[in-house]
């Protein structure tokens, strides 16, 4: 039977597996072991296919080399993929023994493949899982590792440079200048290759642009790491014409370099990758604007096909942020709503009624217990955010105790209409910004949202009622009737797309690198 991935059908070429939110390029490695020996007089000859979906299509991506005769192959050829954050991007790795030099896959004897998304092996970092049958059933023997590495340089070069005797007043009324130390990528200096030699050139700054130039040295990064606090190195600064005018010309200055420090600007890629878990909280608008349920009018009403808005949201955010919690185990918070048995309004209770462990089973159980919920609650109001806000903020202010990168939390709130307690709101989201949080907020129906675009911060800087501004911009609002006709991925690509700069934004701020990070 011919090897058919996923059910799909096949096709062949390396179909892009992201778009233009690319973050950064990740290379993957990858290893079998025990795996089914399909030959009789020798061992088998196995070599690995990576399939990518594309419009519900497996797509043949690239291929490994042929490790021959060898059950447990660590191939050398490493697949190397565009990353988005912000993508379900699923991948199959389909292994094989070659019988003959036929690029067809039905030429070969299929040993066994494994699913999953990018998103899973990368906040892993390296995962190792049994081989399945095309139908899904166990393969008998045989196991795939996959292993994720970043591959984009991420180290910077910070460098504090002095004059002494310039032949010009290259910063206002002195000689001897010592300019604010400045950050470049390595890459961008020297193409991350320490020994290239780098041309340093020194000018006098001319408003109308006009530079004078003084004169230049040559020297490499390797030569530059030389230097440190209290140990310069100094470059003779020289001017070629001059130099070949006058016979005792000897320099135009000195160039003192104070400091040469290299270290790493790390990616959001680089704290998944080292270990970091996304703590995802789903909050749940349930007031009466929202009309009854039953009522096919109603936002909360669940249609024959099994969804509404709210499941949409959940949907669209929950299906990306899982792959990066290891239990996902979710928290899922009601509010606006009246609870059994003595119907008091509660703005902040878990939608499992549950209150000492409001957890779901990963996206599935977080929409079934909304979908449970729904009968055995009376929408009432008001729309109190500040509650949830201040519950998940609690969370994160623990997580700040262990001072490390590993946990970093995230509120969906899907709500229909008006803040009520803005003022509360917006002090608890300007004390969250102290945290390893971050705020999304999908507005679901047609009402005005303008008070939700002035907690997102894009604009203007928030601040509390105290006059206290936020440290930085921690939420993103989107309304979801822009997307109501636009393809599912589009909402999450929306809503997620300031996730991973807030992120790296927290952990720089607190000076806190990756836990599992290489030195720089």
């Amino acid at each position: 039977m011919a090897y058919t991935p996923g059910g799909g059908a096949p096709a062949r070429g390396a179909a892009p597996v992201g778009s233009q939110y690319c973050v950064c390029k990740v290379e993957l490695s990858v290893s079998g072991q025990n795996l089914l020996d399909r030959d009789i007089t020798s061992k088998s000859d196995p070599f690995c296919v990576l399939f990518t979906e594309n419009n519900g299509r497996w797509i043949e991506y690239d291929r490994t080399e042929t490790a021959v005769n060898n059950l447990n192959p660590a191939f050398s050829k490493k697949f190397v993929l565009d990353y988005h954050f912000e993508e379900v991007q699923k991948l199959q790795f389909a292994l094989f023994d070659q019988d003959k030099s036929s690029a067809q896959l039905d030429e070969h004897d299929f040993l066994g493949q494994f699913s999953c998304s990018l998103g899973t092996i990368v906040s892993s970092k390296k995962i190792t899982r049994p081989l399945l049958l095309m139908n899904d059933k166990p393969a008998g023997k045989g196991l795939i590792t996959i292993a994720a590495q970043e591959l984009s340089d991420n180290r910077v070069v910070t460098l504090s440079l002095a004059g002494r005797k310039l032949d010009k007043k290259v910063i206002k009324y002195t000689l001897d200048p010592v300019w604010k130390p400045f950050t470049v990528p390595l890459v961008s200096l020297c193409d991350g290759d320490m020994e290239k030699p780098v041309q340093v050139m020194c000018y006098d700054y001319d408003n109308d642009g006009g530079h004078d130039f003084i004169g230049e040295f040559q020297t490499s990064v390797s030569q530059m790491c030389a230097a440190r606090d209290g140990v310069p190195l100094e470059f003779e600064c020289i001017n070629p014409k001059k130099q070949k005018k006058k016979k005792n010309y000897k320099n135009s200055g000195i160039i003192i370099l104070r400091s040469c420090k290299i270290s790493r600007d790390y990616s959001f890629l680089d704290y998944i990758l080292g270990g970091c878990q996304l703590m995802f909280t789903v909050g749940i608008d349930f007031t009466a604007s929202n009309g009854n349920p039953l009522d096919p009018s109603s936002l909360h009403y669940i249609n024959p096909m099994g969804t509404n808005e709210y499941l949409s949201a959940i949907w669209a955010v929950g299906q990306i942020i899982q792959d990066y919690d290891s239990d996902k185990m979710f928290p899922a918070l009601g509010f606006g709503a009246q609870l059994p048995p003595d119907w008091k309004v509660s703005h902040e209770f878990a939608i499992n009624f549950n209150p000492t462990n409001p957890f779901c089973s990963g996206v599935d159980g977080i929409a079934q217990a909304y979908s449970a919920c729904l009968p055995h609650i009376r929408f009432y109001g008001p729309t109190n955010f500040s509650p949830i806000v201040n519950h998940v903020a609690r969370f994160a202010a623990q997580a700040t105790q262990q001072q490390t990168a590993t946990q970093y939390f995230i509120l969906l709130i899907i709500t229909d209409g008006v803040i009520s307690d803005m003022e509360e709101t917006r002090h608890a989201v300007v004390q969250a910004s102290k945290l390893p949080m971050s705020i999304i907020i999908v507005g679901v129906g047609n009402a005005d949202f303008a008070a939700m675009e002035f907690l997102d911060g894009d604009s203007r800087t928030l601040r509390s009622y105290t006059g206290e501004e936020a440290a930085r911009d921690i939420v993103q609002f989107v309304p979801f009737r822009e997307f109501r006709n636009a393809a599912k991925e589009t909402l999450a690509k929306a809503v997620l797309a300031e996730l991973p700069q807030q992120v790296v934004q927290y952990f720089k701020h607190k000076n806190l690198p990756p836990t599992h990070s290489e030195p720089a």
